[in-house]
């Protein structure tokens, strides 16, 4: 009988350990199932663009724009699409399927990052944040006449990027790098209203966060250093690309960080330029490189 009551005894702690081990594997088990419920969830919301970045349709650019840089559509007609690249102060103009380019000179030699379209104007902005503002009336010519030269309308720094946003009247210039005296690691991103004859007026100073980028992205491996930005008007979204990072990054309307995107060294030379057409496809302009010529990328809005 004692025997029974020691047998009985222990089964009973068996029974009672086994059911403890139960209850924690079983709790890590939900935690796995969380976890990749999690991790579903966010896959999902990576899968949201509304493109597919590995299967473009490509463009290959002329040999004057070989290191092309910013490109723009006209009301967002694709038939014709303007560029500049990074030494020559010519404005290009080509059909995307085009063997030849045409172009119009505005400025002498120098570092031009990119180039936008408002009110019937081009805008082209150099790397040390000064503009050159001519009528789109003067395109075909040899040469630009009335350029308007914009200059310390920045703070000193090295620029990239340059957009309208032309329901607002809005064009918005993007620096490549953080403040050197910033602790909170940054890109500045200044606003100006736009007048009918071009006139400019600040309206706001935007930051677009490293550390958010990074925290999307899950890498912090080297500062995010943007190229190009372009805004996409059916969502109201900030399209920022990043050369240096391979990378792209979703805004909201001020420039808060929604998600990021890597970009494909194998696709992505060197992107440079960014813009949409009416259809709102989204282009990716590449300089090109020891094996290759500067291209176009056009990614088809997904149905």
């Amino acid at each position: 009988m004692k025997y029974n009551k020691t047998f009985l005894a222990s089964g009973l702690l068996l029974a009672s350990a086994f059911f403890s081990v139960s209850c924690v594997n079983g709790n890590r088990d939900d935690q796995k199932n969380d976890a990749a419920a999690t991790a579903s969830t966010h896959e999902a919301e990576k899968t949201d663009l509304p493109y597919d970045l590995a299967n473009p349709v490509k463009y290959n650019m002329p040999q004057n724009l070989f290191e092309i840089s910013g490109i723009v559509f006209h009301n967002g007609d694709p038939k014709e699409v303007f560029a500049i690249q990074d030494e020559d102060g010519d404005l290009f103009h080509l059909g995307l399927g085009d063997k030849e380019s045409k172009f119009t000179k505005f400025g002498s030699k120098g570092d031009y990052e990119d180039v936008t379209i408002i009110k019937n104007y081009f805008i082209v902005l150099k790397s040390n944040g000064e503009l050159h503002t001519f009528p789109i009336t003067e395109l075909g010519k040899p040469k630009a006449n009335n350029v308007a030269k914009t200059k310390d309308l920045v703070p000193k720094a090295e620029y990239e990027g340059l957009a309208a946003d032309e329901k607002n009247n809005m064009i918005y210039v993007l620096t490549k790098d953080s403040k050197p005296d910033s602790k909170a690691k940054a890109s500045s991103i200044y606003g100006f209203k736009v007048a009918d004859d071009a006139s400019l007026t600040a309206a706001g100073e935007f930051s677009l966060s490293h550390k958010a980028i990074e925290k999307a992205s899950g890498s912090s491996k080297s500062r995010f250093r943007p190229s190009a930005l372009a805004k996409n008007v059916k969502t109201n979204e900030w399209y920022v690309l990043s050369s240096v990072n391979k990378l792209l990054v979703i805004t909201d309307p001020d420039f808060k960080v929604k998600a990021t995107y890597p970009l494909d060294e194998q696709l992505f030379n060197q992107p440079e330029g960014i813009a949409f057409d009416r259809d709102n496809n989204l282009y990716i302009s590449n300089e090109g490189g020891t094996l290759a010529a500067g291209n176009i990328l056009m990614f088809k809005l997904k149905k």
